[in-house]
């Protein structure tokens, strides 16, 4: 049996605000708005870029796909592969370690039924990733959840208590581009 994809295809608005940035460069530093265009790739097909999706990026700024996947795989904040409505960046380094973080990991993988860096719960709610340093040492243990530091995450209370702001949320907060207008597939998930 063929099978037909569809290529995929920004949204009118997404369409706008990728013209609008690219034109903070000069025609031939286009490429520089590459983050900003990955960004608005993630938010507009599922929280995720995929090949395709990252092909289009490609064509929209009117550079090579090999660029855009050496961004997209050197940066944790571009997810490669379907991810949860939430994606709980948990911070992995010295002072998050030292205050319990893999603890934190461990908990928050028996308690969502997510794997860090691989499943998905099974209710589709969390993503965990370990990422680098967030710089809130101070705060020590941390996770991020889009723009939102959750921090002092050493008690099964305050993860708890996290788990259960998120699973609460209706819709997820807007992003920085939406707040001037531009909607997404995200929207309601």
């Amino acid at each position: 049996m063929e099978t037909t994809s569809v290529k995929p295809q920004f949204s009118e608005a997404a369409k706008a605000e990728i013209e609008r940035i690219c034109k903070q460069y000069p025609p031939e530093r286009r490429k520089s708005a590459l983050l900003p265009v990955l960004h608005i790739a993630q938010a507009e097909f599922g929280g995720w870029v995929s090949p395709e999706v990252q092909d289009l990026v490609a064509e929209v700024i009117g550079i090579k796909p090999i660029e855009v996947y050496e961004v997209s795989s050197f940066y944790t904040m571009f997810n490669l592969k379907p991810v949860g409505k939430h994606v709980l960046e948990i911070c992995r380094t010295g002072p998050c370690m030292l205050r319990g973080s893999d603890e934190l990991t461990a908990h928050l993988e028996r308690i969502t039924g997510a794997k860090v860096n691989g499943a998905t719960s099974p209710d589709g709610l969390f993503t965990l990733k370990e990422v680098e340093c967030l710089a809130a040492c101070g705060f020590a243990p941390i996770v991020q959840v889009r723009e939102k530091y959750y921090e002092q995450l050493d008690t099964p209370a305050a993860v708890d208590a996290m788990l259960t702001e998120l699973r609460n949320q209706v819709h997820r907060p807007a992003l920085p581009w939406e707040e001037t207008g531009l909607s997404n597939a995200l929207a309601n998930n």
